[in-house]
């Protein structure tokens, strides 16, 4: 079985090297022309036909219809779309749709995991759908991570990857905010970061996000703009929009939107706490 990958960001990109160094990557197209990626095709229509599976890691929702629609017509039985964009279940049911009427077989495949993640192949899949299908494509995507989960339906691995990155961006938020407080009252971040490390609420995170703080480095590992567009994807669940701590930090990233660090790391959330 060999993938092509529609998409090549910073996760889509580290995805396609792993793939081409297994020898099991078909094509690879992106929005804006990359042509030195490894399998590069000219559309993703060609990526479709060359490919048994196509990934696709974009950015949202109509990103993901645009290259549905275009690939719609080399998709059919023999053909499977997993579908690794972070979405909501709404759209989910929308293309699996889309793309079991061509004859072909959809999987939901969120993740987690930034660019770090990507590139040391640990990330973490999100499976929803056929379990059969699941088992088939495990070999591929075992190759560009260290978890493949089983969650349930593609509308539930949608909800769930929503609700992890919820969970990352309250946490930096706090994280932010603590290193303020102290800031503030003249302790070390030799001091912070140690006796956090002791402290229960440290994670795998913290651990990520502590260089960039203390350096005050926003080189994106997962961006502003992508969060922000989770947060708002997340608001709109059910329920989503009386969840206060969401709320919050969508507002934030909102902010930080609107100074101009889409494109930062998320943790540039951190800059705001010193803007007056």
């Amino acid at each position: 079985m060999k993938i092509g990958v529609i998409g090549l960001g910073i996760i889509g990109s580290a995805y396609a090297r792993n793939y081409a160094a297994a020898g099991q990557l078909a094509g690879t197209w992106n929005r804006t022309p990359q042509p030195a990626a490894p399998e590069w095709k000219d559309t993703p229509e060609a990526v479709a036909a060359a490919a048994d599976a196509v990934q696709i890691v974009v950015a949202d929702p109509p990103a993901v219809e645009s290259v549905l629609q275009r690939i719609a017509p080399q998709l059919g039985p023999g053909k499977v779309v997993v579908q690794s964009s972070t979405i909501d279940p709404v759209s989910s049911t929308k293309f699996s749709a889309l793309v079991t009427a061509c004859g072909a077989r959809y999987l939901e495949a969120p993740f987690t995991g930034g660019k770090l993640a990507a590139e040391a192949k640990k990330t973490v899949f999100y499976l929803g759908g056929d379990r059969a299908l699941m088992a088939e494509v495990e070999p591929l995507l075992a190759l560009t991570s260290e978890f493949r989960l089983p969650i349930g339906t593609i509308e539930q691995a949608a909800t769930l990857k929503l609700a992890m990155n919820l969970i990352l961006a309250v946490e930096l938020e706090g994280i932010c905010e603590a290193l303020t407080l102290v800031r503030g009252a003249k302790v070390s971040d030799d001091v912070f970061f140690d006796v956090f490390a002791k402290n229960a609420a440290y994670s795998p995170l913290a651990k990520m996000k502590e260089p960039k703080l203390r350096a005050g480095d926003f080189a994106p590992q997962f961006s502003v703009k992508h969060m922000f567009k989770d947060a708002r994807l997340a608001s709109g669940l059910p329920g989503g929009a009386e969840l206060p701590a969401l709320a919050a930090v969508r507002e934030c990233l909102a902010r930080a939107d609107r100074a101009g660090w889409s494109d930062e790391d998320y943790s540039a959330i951190f800059k705001l706490l010193g803007r007056k």
